[in-house]
C-alpha cells in the first residue's frame, strides 16, 4: 500500500482468543488500514485443535480473498493441512527443528520417537517415501543410535529429513489445489499420518 515506504510484505495480526467479537473487531479495524496481508494470532497455544479450526476458518472467512492469510506458530501436518483447508496460505513453527533435536522424526506414515528401543534393529529407511541426504544415508536404527549416545549429527540429519518432509507435504499440497483434488487429498493424506510408521 502506498502509506507505507517499505521492500517488505506488511502484515497486520488479528487477535482475539477464542473471542469471535474481538476476532470482528479487529479484523475490521485492520482491513481500514490494507495491509499487504493478515496474519492470524494468538492461537496455537494450547487450546483443543478443533478450538483453532474454528477461530481459524472465522477468521478467514473475514478477511479478503485476495491476499494471503498467515496463520502465526502452527504446526503438526495434519494442523497445516486441516489449516489450509480453512483458507490459510503461509505458517511458520519450530516443530520440525525441535522435534528434532529431540528424536522426532515426521514421516509420510506419522510421526516416530526414535529414541524409542522399538528402533534399536530397524535398519529400514526413516521414510521410504522420502529422498532426503538423511533417507539416503542413514537407517532408523543408526538414528536412534545417534541420539542414545547424544551425537549432534543426529540432531542435525533428523532436522534435515524433518524440513525436508515439512517441504514435501507443502508441495503435494499446493499440487493438489492447482489440479482441483485437495479434499480427497487431504484426507488420504491424514489417514495415512494417523495409520503411524511402524
Amino acid at each position: 500500500p502506498a502509506i507505507y515506504d517499505h521492500s517488505q510484505a506488511l502484515f497486520g495480526i488479528v487477535q482475539g482468543s477464542l473471542h469471535k467479537e474481538l476476532r470482528t473487531e479487529c479484523v475490521q479495524r485492520l482491513t481500514e488500514l490494507d495491509f499487504d496481508g493478515y496474519a492470524i494470532g494468538g492461537l496455537a497455544v494450547g487450546e483443543p485443535a478443533e478450538a483453532m479450526y474454528e477461530m481459524t476458518e472465522f477468521c478467514t472467512d473475514r478477511l479478503p480473498l485476495e491476499e494471503p492469510r498467515y496463520l502465526m506458530g502452527v504446526g503438526t501436518p495434519e494442523n497445516l493441512l486441516e489449516s489450509i483447508d480453512r483458507g490459510c496460505d503461509i505458517f511458520d513453527c519450530v516443530l520440525p527443528t525441535r522435534n528434532a533435536r529431540n528424536g522426532m522424526a515426521f514421516t509420510s506414515m506419522g510421526a516416530l520417537n526414535l529414541r524409542n528401543s522399538a528402533f534399536r534393529d530397524d535398519f529400514r529407511k526413516l521414510d521410504p517415501e522420502c529422498s532426503c541426504y538423511t533417507c539416503q544415508k542413514f537407517s532408523r536404527s543408526y538414528l536412534r543410535y545417534l541420539f542414545q549416545s547424544k551425537e549432534i549429527l543426529g540432531m542435525q540429519v533428523l532436522t534435515l529429513h524433518n524440513l525436508s518432509y515439512f517441504l514435501s507435504l507443502m508441495r503435494a499440497a499446493r499440487d493438489a489445489i492447482r489440479e482441483g483434488r485437495f479434499g480427497s487429498w487431504k484426507a488420504n493424506t491424514i489417514a495415512r499420518l494417523h495409520s503411524r510408521a511402524n
